[in-house]
């Protein structure tokens, strides 16, 4: 008898299956495969949604139930559903509208294969630009589990609307308080080292920008042309994206910023050689002091190298800087009230653009 991870997966085998809803669950590759792809709702800061994947079954499953539930032999006739049909479907669900077409074109294959290493069948049949789901998968004990698989993902994805907008609801929170003390005191309580990993992103990002911005610095040409600047902050692109980019970038001075974990050096090291060793500030969530940090990356690099001075002066060169959620928190404390409200409003916008929303333009 295996586990069920997830509650609300057990909930709805109980309420469909309830003399042999954990029988189910054994026998079912796909709902077993549902089950490890929905912790994004209640696990850990490292946990990563994975919504191309499950949307693909889903929107295959959503024309199954209309077309063939409970018609074995009329299915095992058919070809599959174009792919035009599945892909305009799944990104008009929620989130996916930035999602991109490798997860019906093999994605999900190779994962399901990784997950059940003893199965011989893919899950997504393939047939010349048309897909279809094995109909060994969506039976089970003589039962057709295509409803049971589409009601397990809609609730996850009416759970995960219902986390999404959490962090919204208290940003509207913090926008009405008068107390700025109080709203520097929410801003520093979402930096915690069990922040979903794009959340941190997000609120370092929005803090670091409004820190920098009021530090000037003076460049020029020419000794009788030097003008003043205000450091600008940018982000690259979308948290968690699959880029091989860097988070942030710093204008006029030219600075990379890395967001990272604090438990994984070797990471370190890949993100200074994918920009060829130019020094970054690393941005860690984590609540170690930055000298530790230092430290142990430091002896990490220095193991790593196996005492090749050459190796362990390249690497230890490129770290710029470590900054902590320690830094973060005090550079929150040292800001006015209107750069509280710009923090606030920086990780409203980049939020909902993270999370596909409209952004609100009341700038005021």
């Amino acid at each position: 008898m295996m586990q069920i991870t997830e509650k609300f997966i057990e909930d709805i085998l109980k309420r469909e299956y309830p003399e042999d809803y954990q029988k189910i669950y054994d026998d079912s590759y796909l709902i077993q495969y549902l089950d490890l792809k929905t912790k994004a709702v209640h696990g850990n800061s490292k946990t990563r949604r994975s919504l191309a994947n499950i949307y693909a079954i889903y929107s295959i499953l959503h024309y199954y139930e209309d077309d063939f539930f409970e018609q074995p032999d009329k299915y095992r006739q058919f070809g599959g559903y174009d792919y035009m049909r599945l892909f305009t479907y799944y990104r008009s669900l929620y989130g996916g509208s930035k999602l991109q077409n490798h997860a019906l074109n093999s994605r999900v294959n190779g994962e399901f294969r990784n997950k059940f290493k003893d199965l011989s069948k893919d899950l997504i049949i393939i047939n010349n630009g048309k897909y279809l789901i094995h109909i060994d998968y969506i039976y089970v004990d003589h039962h057709d589990i295509s409803k049971t698989s589409c009601h397990i993902i809609e609730k996850y994805i009416d759970l995960l609307i219902a986390k999404d907008h959490a962090l919204i609801q208290s940003l509207e929170e913090m926008k009405v308080l008068d107390d700025f003390s109080e709203k520097k005191r929410k801003i520093k309580e979402l930096l915690s080292e069990d922040a979903e990993a794009r959340i941190f992103e997000i609120i370092s990002y929005a803090i670091l920008k409004n820190h920098y911005k009021n530090i000037k610095v003076y460049f020029g040409y020419k000794l009788d042309d030097i003008k003043e600047y205000e450091l600008e902050l940018y982000k690259t692109g979308r948290t968690n994206a699959n880029d091989g980019g860097i988070d942030f970038v710093m204008r006029p001075v030219g600075r990379f910023f890395q967001v990272t974990e604090v438990d994984n050096y070797d990471k370190y090291l890949l993100d200074i050689d994918k920009v060829m060793h130019f020094p970054i500030s690393f941005v860690i969530k984590t609540k170690h002091s930055k000298e530790s940090v230092l430290r142990d990356l430091e002896q990490y690099i220095s193991d790593r190298s196996s005492g090749m001075t050459v190796l362990e002066e390249r690497y230890r060169k490129a770290i710029e800087e470590i900054i902590t959620i320690n830094e973060l928190q005090r550079w929150t404390d040292e800001l006015d009230d209107e750069d509280i409200d710009g923090i606030i409003r920086d990780i409203d916008i980049y939020y909902r653009l993270e999370m596909n929303m409209d952004a609100s333009d009341d700038e005021e």
